[in-house]
């Protein structure tokens, strides 16, 4: 039989044992803890830090009974070129005939078309559109009146020149241009293939070769002074109200 004084002496170096390697354990997660927060971080979408509650790109979160206005998209004519650039991938899709509203079973088979040309391929693919806009429709039978319609699609709206997809990866040029040219082929309109680094486009005017967004701004036609008009002007400024020679005297 062993002296209990021997059990009693390895059970407290037992217990010391153990409270040691808790804490080194405890002092060895924290740090990778940061560190796997870091990569979170680091792997996250740059573009978008909210979080996937809200629905996806193609059917929103959102009460379909409450109707909305279909609306017309917003071509930016003021001097504006959001949207028309390659900003997180390295080429991208760009519309550029008229501005329209494209539904989202449109979007999903260009975007099925895409990936299925490159299957096999590492790439990322992204959405610079969402589809918040719902269509709601009348059948063709119904008379005028009678309510706004029941829903039908959700659609985006999408202006001239902005960009739709963007891709990111290690793969030739090539090929993506193939997948893009099967995607505009699957959507409404003309489409075209832009690259990361292109100029903005403002309407449907890129600002290259030197073009500012001052210059495109400022009117068209410069105005000659007052005084080189007045100059130049063949007849007589007459006054409204004032008689000239060729009126008859009472």
């Amino acid at each position: 039989m062993k002296p209990a004084h021997s059990s009693t002496l390895v059970g407290a170096l037992r217990g010391l044992s153990l409270g040691n390697a808790t804490a080194l354990q405890t002092a060895r997660a924290t740090p990778t803890r940061a560190l796997d927060a870091a990569r979170r971080l680091q792997n996250a979408r740059a573009f978008s830090t909210t979080t996937t509650a809200m629905g996806n790109w193609l059917e929103p979160k959102l009460n379909r009974k409450d109707k909305m206005a279909k609306g017309r998209p917003r071509v930016a004519t003021g001097g504006s070129a959001k949207g028309t650039t390659v900003m997180w991938g390295d080429y991208g899709l760009r519309m550029i005939d008229h501005h329209r509203r494209i539904s989202a079973k449109s979007l999903q088979t260009a975007e099925s078309t895409i990936k299925a040309r490159l299957r096999g391929e590492k790439y990322r693919l992204y959405k610079r559109k969402n589809c918040n806009i719902g269509v709601f429709v009348s059948g063709n039978d119904m008379r005028m009146g009678k309510g706004k319609g029941s829903f039908d699609h959700w659609a985006a709206r999408i202006a001239v020149s902005q960009i739709v997809f963007e891709i990111r990866g290690k793969i030739h040029e090539a090929i993506v241009r193939d997948a893009f040219r099967l995607a505009g082929n699957k959507l409404p309109g003309q489409w075209a293939f832009a690259k990361k680094g292109d100029a903005p486009i403002v309407g449907i005017t890129p600002l290259d070769n030197g073009l500012t967004l001052e210059e495109l701004k400022a009117p068209r036609r410069h105005i000659a002074p007052q005084e080189m008009l007045e100059a130049s002007s063949p007849t007589s400024i007459t006054q409204p109200g004032s008689k000239t020679e060729s009126q008859p005297k009472p």
